[in-house]
């Protein structure tokens, strides 16, 4: 394990920009996410279909289809975004389809006569969304949602494996081909740090479905 102790520092700084990523393309793709799981139960059948095209598409694409559009692609028809956002944003439409379809589910979870009632209180679509069904389809969905979260972390690897972002997995990378003989011991490295965001994640999980979470 010395390879690992030894180059600390370079694993600290691909952790630091594996964290950027989760946390950038975790926020993107919850707001994301909301959006088109609101779309999914409009009144307006154009949004409807378009949140559902936009959904079966980009679920059914592979991640790395999705990364090296939107980082190889879009500079080649002119974007100048830097790669780093570039996998933000990739990352982010990746798993708002995922998000949708978890929040979806606890929407179907809310007793239709609560929207019923508000909607007799003269509250419109977006009020009673927003202040009636999301609260408690966030509240259904938490433990869906998490892990969900919890794959994107693992999913943050794909930006390093495609493009010259130095996450996590692109310094295991690079050091795994500077000690072919410490390739084992580079992978642990790599893997022990995914785990201090993954298991912790795993556990917040437990804790908030035990105490938010809304019983049908």
């Amino acid at each position: 394990m010395d390879v690992v102790v030894e180059n600390l520092p370079l694993y600290l700084e691909g952790f630091s920009v594996t964290l950027l990523l989760l946390a950038v393309g975790g926020i993107g793709a919850l707001v994301l996410g909301t959006v088109i799981a609101a779309m999914r139960i409009s009144p307006i059948a154009t949004l409807r279909v378009v949140a559902t095209v936009y959904t079966e598409i980009i679920r059914n694409t592979p991640l790395t289809l999705v990364v090296i559009f939107c980082a190889i692609i879009l500079p080649i028809l002119g974007s100048e975004l830097p790669y780093l956002i570039a996998g933000m944003i990739a990352l982010a439409v990746y798993t708002s389809p995922f998000i949708a379809e978890a929040l979806r589910s606890g929407i179907n979870g809310v007793p239709i006569g609560q929207a019923e009632a508000a909607r007799s209180l003269g509250l419109g679509f977006s009020q009673t969304v927003s202040l009636i069904v999301l609260p408690q389809a966030f509240r259904m969905t938490i433990p869906p949602l998490i892990n969900v979260l919890i794959a994107l972390t693992k999913n943050t690897s794909v930006v390093g494996g495609v493009g010259f972002v130095s996450e996590l997995f692109g310094v295991g990378r690079t050091l795994a081909n500077a000690h072919g003989d410490a390739v084992i011991a580079v992978l642990v490295g790599v893997a022990f740090f995914y785990l201090l965001v993954t298991v912790p994640l795993g556990f917040l999980a437990t804790r908030l479905e035990r105490k938010w979470v809304v019983q049908r």
